[in-house]
């Protein structure tokens, strides 16, 4: 045995489980290290592949080289037209030919007078003083009553909601559009003013589809630049395509009209009067108009 001198400390027992400690512990760092390597290894190669695809950006749109595709403001093709209208201070219909889609269409603008509605054929009987005369709301062929509501000076003739196009006329002012309920009819009876109801065709600047899919000269009521304009076509049309139209002239609202061979009557601003349709002697009671005069 050696002997321990006075000046040392010796430290009995074997060193070999703390060798085994220490080296256990160096691998767990050197795994965990190698394992963080990966990691973020992976990450810049998942990276760099997503990084090559097609990515969101914040960058604004332009216009292609070769097809531009930005909207330009352009001038309403009728603006003028209608503005000059509304400038005149004689009377009578300001009419306007034109083509859109193929569809030959005639614009008829009435200028210093008021709309009313008016039943019965007693109107037709002198019009010296109508601007502007058009078939309004429909009549049942069963029971020849007239179809949706209806609203002549005030006083309700017919209640109903076959059809969700309405004009409303409250003190002297057109409002044309389309609703289940509006409150132009309430109004109507309280001021005295008049309402019906019609095919709806456009509303605000969209084709209403509707189930009538025959053929026919079309007319309709409706609402351009703040005018309120009347348009027939002259030849046979479908709803949809009339519509469409319509829609293509920058046209807001609109509702149907009776077309087809319908009474019709104008006056232009010259004072030249012209007739359409079948003036046939009293046949529907509750036959309707609506007058500009």
């Amino acid at each position: 045995m050696t002997e321990i001198k006075d000046t040392e400390i010796r430290i009995l027992g074997s060193t070999t489980p703390s060798n085994h400690k220490s080296k256990r512990k160096n691998m767990i760092w050197l795994y965990g290290i190698l394992l963080i390597i990966v990691a973020v290894a992976i990450g810049v190669i998942i990276g760099f592949y997503v990084n090559k695809k097609e990515q969101p950006t914040t960058e604004p749109l332009t216009d292609s080289a070769f097809e531009p595709t930005g909207q330009v403001a352009l001038p309403h093709p009728f603006r003028v037209w209608i503005e000059h209208g509304l400038q005149q201070t004689g009377k009578g219909c300001l009419i306007k030919d034109t083509m859109v889609n193929d569809i030959p269409l005639v614009l008829k603008m009435p200028i210093g007078c008021k709309a009313r509605l008016e039943t019965g054929y007693e109107c037709l009987k002198d019009t010296s003083k109508i601007v502007l005369l058009c078939q309004a709301a429909d009549v049942r062929a069963d029971n020849k009553k007239i179809v949706g509501a209806f609203v002549k000076e005030g006083k309700p003739l017919s209640w109903g909601l076959s059809k969700k196009g309405y004009c409303g006329i409250i003190n002297d002012t057109i409002s044309v559009g389309v609703a289940e309920n509006s409150p132009l009819f309430e109004k109507a009876t309280e001021t005295g003013g008049y309402f019906f109801r019609q095919y709806p065709l456009v509303s605000n600047g969209m084709i209403v589809e509707n189930e009538l899919k025959t053929k026919s000269t079309r007319r309709a009521l409706c609402e351009i630049e703040g005018a309120i304009v009347v348009i027939e076509t002259q030849t046979r049309e479908s709803l949809h395509d009339f519509s469409q139209a319509l829609v293509d002239i920058g046209v807001r609202n609109a509702i149907y009209l009776v077309g087809s061979s319908s009474i019709a009557y104008y006056k232009d601003i010259n004072g030249k009067s012209c007739a359409s349709g079948e003036w046939k002697p009293q046949v529907y009671d509750n036959i309707s108009f609506i007058i500009w005069e």
